[in-house]
């Protein structure tokens, strides 16, 4: 049980931490002047975030993301008993796939073809080997157990995605439809991410940890210079 209160605060303190990079993904004043396109094989970095500026790379890493979403929904329908969470499960296997045949196409339009992403350095080594013992950890839990883990796993996970896509959207100066797909990302996944913390705030008060608020504020992750937005938000 301590395990279990200890994810959901974590992830609660990882979402108080991202507000405002969400916050600042849908805002029009960071969308960056045109840019030419970064060195091939360089990493991009946007408040802590990093992100490959090779196109090809990018998107092997989104596909990656989203079919790790799909692959975790499908777990959570089987696994979860709890409504909100299936109910959740179901919107991202929507979304996400939706998300992921888009991208498809436009690979496919631009002759890429999308590969298993290795890692660009060793902090990225360490996030996609923490990824993969996340899922893995899934397919073994059920029921409320199950339910704390993806939950926790899936706010912080958008948060990662989020600083993943701006990095991308601020320096790689990206244009056309590549442009348009990274637009969309930073007004989709923020909302992903709040339903994920809304669900999240629902199996905390459930388990009497004082509900969405309470003992889950106050914490703060720092971003490099982000600044924490405004948490009065959740239900």
């Amino acid at each position: 049980m301590k395990r279990t209160l200890h994810g959901i605060t974590l992830a609660a303190v990882l979402f108080t931490g991202g507000v405002s990079l969400a916050q600042s993904a849908t805002s029009p004043s960071t969308m960056p002047a045109t840019k030419p396109m970064a060195a091939k094989g360089t990493m991009l970095e946007y408040k802590g975030f990093m992100a490959p500026s090779d196109e090809k790379a990018f998107l092997e890493r989104i596909h990656h993301i989203n079919q790790t979403e799909i692959l975790q929904a499908q777990l959570a329908q089987k696994n979860s008993q709890n409504p909100d969470v299936k109910g959740y499960a179901d919107n991202m296997l929507k979304m996400h796939t939706d998300a992921d045949q888009k991208l498809m196409t436009y690979a496919t339009g631009k002759k890429l073809k999308l590969a298993e992403p290795k890692p660009m350095d060793e902090m990225e080594r360490k996030v996609m080997a923490a990824n993969k013992a996340d899922t893995a950890k899934l397919e073994v839990l059920k029921g409320a157990p199950f339910d704390s883990c993806y939950m926790a796993g899936q706010v912080s996970a958008h948060d990662m995605a989020i600083g993943k896509v701006m990095a991308a959207q601020q320096g790689m100066g990206a244009t056309g439809e590549m442009a348009t797909m990274l637009t969309n990302l930073t007004q989709e996944l923020p909302k992903h991410r709040d339903m994920a913390y809304q669900v999240l705030g629902k199996l905390s008060s459930a388990m009497g940890v004082g509900g969405s608020g309470g003992a889950m504020q106050g914490g703060t992750m720092d971003h490099g210079s982000m600044n924490h937005g405004d948490t009065t938000k959740t239900k």
